[in-house]
C-alpha cells in the first residue's frame, strides 16, 4: 500500500481539486463548484497526496458561526478508498476547527456510516438558537442554507443526511 500525506492546499492544487470533484458532480454526489470559488476557498482545503505527489483526496472546513463549522467537499478518489485517506482528512479538518475555536462540525452526506464512526450523528430541525438562526439565514452560502434545511436547497440535499459532531 502506498503512503499518503495530508497537508494544507495551495493554489497549485485547485485544478487538481476540481478534477477530483468532477466525477462526483457527474454522479450527482457533490455539487459542482466554479474554479473561481475553489480558488477563493483554497485556505479552507487540505489535500491528500500519494508518494508520487498526485492528489488522492481533499476536504474543506468552512466556518459558519462562532462555534460552528462545516466539513465540505470531502473527496477520496476511488482507487484510494478504504485506505484511511478520508479519516485522516477529517482528523486534519477537526484539528483546524479546534484551532479556530469551533465546538461543533456539520456535514451533509450520503456517507452516514463513515461519519458516524467519526462521532457525527444525524440532526433534526432546530439546531441553533433563534437569534443565531436569524443571523445565519442572511448568509448567501448554500452550505448554510443546507445546514438550516431551507426549502430552496432541498432539491440539492435529497438523499443526504444532515449530521453534527460536538468536538
Amino acid at each position: 500500500m502506498s503512503e499518503f500525506t495530508v497537508r494544507p492546499a495551495t493554489t497549485q492544487d485547485v485544478r487538481g481539486i476540481q478534477a477530483m470533484l468532477e466525477p462526483f458532480v457527474q454522479r450527482r454526489i457533490l455539487l459542482g463548484k466554479d474554479l473561481v470559488v475553489l480558488y477563493e476557498a483554497t485556505q479552507q482545503f487540505v489535500v491528500a497526496e500519494n508518494s508520487a505527489g498526485e492528489l488522492v483526496g481533499c476536504g474543506a472546513l468552512h466556518v459558519m458561526w462562532e462555534d460552528l463549522g462545516e466539513i465540505r467537499t470531502l473527496i477520496v478518489v476511488d482507487e484510494w478508498l478504504h485506505r484511511g485517506v478520508g479519516r485522516v482528512i477529517v482528523e486534519s479538518l477537526e484539528e483546524n476547527a479546534r484551532r479556530l475555536g469551533l465546538a461543533r462540525l456539520f456535514c451533509l452526506t450520503f456517507e452516514v456510516e463513515f461519519f458516524t464512526r467519526r462521532g457525527f450523528a444525524p440532526i433534526g430541525e432546530q439546531v441553533v438558537d433563534p437569534d443565531v438562526y436569524s443571523q445565519l439565514i442572511r448568509s448567501p452560502d448554500e452550505g448554510v442554507a443546507e445546514f438550516l434545511d431551507l426549502a430552496h436547497v432541498k432539491p440539492n440535499t435529497l438523499g443526504n443526511t444532515r449530521m453534527l459532531k460536538v468536538l
